[in-house]
């Protein structure tokens, strides 16, 4: 039986095309682009493509991108550097409770250095309500980080919002949008962000390959010393191949990106109805309609997520339980417990996350396997049994 895989989260299969690009630079073009010879100049000039291509997905210029190896990375240097470059004006930052954790984890690390966090918690959809974001702001905050989409629940925020209220203020303001570009329009000048983040795995591109935008003016220190790669915001050779390969893959996104949008959100839709239609004490996490089109999450009560996970991957099919990054941790996601959901029913969490290739037919088998899981499981679960004995007394 073929495999479905619907783990696009986590990662997503490299784009035929982008292979196609990245092969020269792992064979023939292995120029250092800092060398001024005509090897390392070849490699510079596609290294400069992708930096286009790249741009043009987000509506950024250029010299606004910087590549990094992860959006771990990238969201690390932008909340540690802008918070680092502007700590004489003040050492205060906000960022929102549904945050990946390295963005939680980067806060964490500069409240070790003098630095103070403010949580914002979000409504019942993992909404960010753009009001609890500026009544957090103090005359010390000078970064706010609030992601554009949760890749886990798949709710979309209200971003551009949020900007507008910390640029009155003259705050600057990062959105994590990894799981964002390349399936929905991004565009930095609408959102009125100074740093977003973006990773070439979410839209078919290499892993490895990753990209910070930093709006021209906006200074952020490096996290690694070293050389004068990247306009010296982050030292160390190029992994070229890799780049040229996420530019390719942000050409091919911003071609589709429509197109994959309206695809995708009719089968989410569908795989939606199929299991809350089909299945008693499931419920939809995230919000119904400001959700990405490739995404559909769901607890199941009275199951764990890792049951589910573990059993529909028997079967063939290859999900997700909470985020990519915490899916070994028998732990409940921090993005269900701060919306509000009940420890026991946060942990029968499963997430899955189309592909473009996915078909109608692969939701209609997934949604065929759905049933009898669930009913093993829960013939299994105590906390079921003591439900179905209070319901008959």
């Amino acid at each position: 039986m073929p495999r479905l895989y619907l783990d696009r989260n986590a990662a997503s299969p490299l784009h035929p095309e982008a292979l196609a690009a990245m092969m020269p630079f792992l064979k023939d073009s292995f120029g250092n682009p800092q060398s001024l010879h005509r090897d390392g100049q070849i490699v510079l000039e596609a290294v400069d493509g992708a930096r286009e291509s790249v741009a043009r997905l987000i509506g950024a210029a250029a010299d606004e991108i910087v590549f990094t190896a992860s959006g771990s990375e990238a969201n690390n240097l932008a909340l540690k550097g802008l918070a680092l470059a502007a700590r004489a004006k003040g050492t205060h930052v906000v960022v929102s409770a549904v945050e990946h954790p390295s963005v939680l984890n980067a806060a964490r690390s500069l409240e070790k250095i003098g630095f103070t966090t403010s949580v914002v918690p979000v409504d019942g959809r993992g909404r960010v309500d753009p009001g609890a974001v500026a009544r957090a702001l103090t005359p010390k905050t000078t970064i706010v980080s609030v992601m554009l989409a949760n890749a886990e629940v798949g709710t979309i925020e209200p971003v551009a919002e949020i900007a507008a209220a910390c640029r009155a203020r003259n705050i600057l303001v990062h959105t994590d949008a990894v799981a964002a570009v390349g399936s929905i329009p991004v565009d930095v000048a609408a959102l009125g962000v100074d740093a977003l983040s973006l990773s070439g795995p979410t839209f078919y591109g290499p892993k490895g390959a990753a990209a910070l935008f930093l709006k021209k003016g906006t200074r952020a220190l490096p996290l690694v010393d070293g050389g004068i790669q990247e306009a010296g915001r982050r030292a160390g050779t190029e992994n070229v191949p890799a780049i040229v390969g996420l530019g390719r893959a942000a050409e091919i996104a911003r071609a589709r990106l429509a197109e994959r949008a309206v695809r995708e959100a009719a089968l989410r839709d569908r795989l939606i109805e199929g299991v809350l239609g089909s299945y008693d004490h499931v419920v939809l996490t995230g919000d119904r309609e400001r959700r990405l089109p490739y995404q559909a999450s769901f607890c199941i009560a009275f199951v764990e997520g890792e049951s589910l996970l573990l059993s529909l991957d028997m079967k063939g099919i290859a999900v997700a339980s909470g985020s990519a990054c915490s899916s070994k941790s028998l732990k409940a996601s921090h993005v269900l417990l701060a919306m509000g959901l009940d420890h026991a029913l946060a942990q029968g969490s499963l997430v899955f996350s189309l592909l473009e290739s996915t078909t109608a037919e692969e939701i209609e088998t997934v949604i065929a396997a759905f049933g009898p899981i669930i009913e093993r499981l829960r013939k299994m679960s105590p906390t079921y049994t003591e439900f179905l004995k209070e319901k008959r007394s």
